[in-house]
């Protein structure tokens, strides 16, 4: 679930907010891209992942 999150988010914003960073130390960059990507992932895409696992789960168990 976690790559679910994850991989999409990191692409995202490199594709929105990679060009500005482009001039950016690697360090840097990563330091900024992970700031921003984390609250999405932790606060905003996991608890609906987990939300939508426990429906399938409890589906499958009736």
């Amino acid at each position: 679930m976690i790559w679910v999150a994850v991989f999409p988010t990191l692409t995202v914003l490199n594709l929105t907010i990679g060009p500005w960073l482009a001039d950016l130390d690697p360090a840097l960059r990563t330091f900024v891209l992970a700031t921003v990507a984390v609250p999405i992932v932790i606060y905003g895409l996991m608890p609906r992942l987990h939300r939508i696992r426990v429906q399938l789960l409890t589906r499958r168990a009736a």
